[in-house]
């Protein structure tokens, strides 16, 4: 900003959109809200007379704790993936603030390209001596590419690619994730060739679904 015969003058953003492969480092476990839970949720705000609870269906709970696209395909919240990035900044000492502000992540849902995904059950603590059983998605091999709009006066693309190598080992995204002591859901930033394979990935997933559709 300047000032000029007491004319304010705004400085115009430099912004750059850049794209960024990232490469899964250990397995991704999601766990989308299903809709029985999203029902037994709101049943419950709205006081309505609680009802039996449904069995449990192993291979419900696996197809909908997936997150998918508008076609169907696999994906993941791109805030998960910017998350993991600004919660990384405490270590690199840069304010948590500026950096929210300083990039975005283009699209709500991140496309999850790589092996099929396969369910596992896991035993969870839910409360105080309560125990449940989960059947959530695992993808064993996976990775994305974000496109990113960079306010690049506030944040270099070297500091951004640092951010997410050091989002991805620290923090991660999905369910066990290092940031809640778990030791899932961990990524480091591809590189040119691996990003070049993983946007073939891509133009063949967009190909293949047109075709279906």
């Amino acid at each position: 900003m300047k000032h000029k015969d007491n004319v304010v003058e705004l400085k115009k953003l430099r912004l750059q959109s850049i794209q960024v492969g990232l490469i899964g480092t250990s397995p991704l476990i999601m766990h989308r809200w299903s809709t029985k839970a999203r029902e037994e949720m709101l049943h419950k705000q709205m006081k309505k007379a609680k009802t039996a609870k449904m069995a449990k269906d192993p291979q419900r709970d696996f197809e909908e704790s997936i997150y998918t696209d508008a076609q169907g395909a696999p994906a993941f919240p791109s805030v998960a993936f910017k998350s993991a990035a600004v919660d990384a900044a405490a270590a690199m000492d840069l304010v948590k603030t500026n950096l929210r502000q300083s990039f975005h992540i283009e699209g709500d849902l991140v496309p999850i390209l790589g092996d099929e995904p396969t369910p596992r059950e896991d035993m969870v603590r839910i409360g105080m001596g309560t125990a449940d059983i989960r059947h959530r998605a695992q993808f064993t091999k996976w990775g994305t590419v974000l496109s990113i709009t960079l306010n690049v006066d506030m944040l270099s693309i070297e500091q951004l690619i640092a951010l997410f190598d050091a989002g991805g080992f620290g923090i991660g995204i999905g369910e066990w994730r290092p940031q809640r002591d778990g030791q899932f859901g961990r990524f480091k930033v591809a590189s040119d060739a691996q990003t070049k394979s993983l946007l073939g990935m891509l133009a063949k997933r967009a190909t293949a679904l047109r075709a279906v559709s």
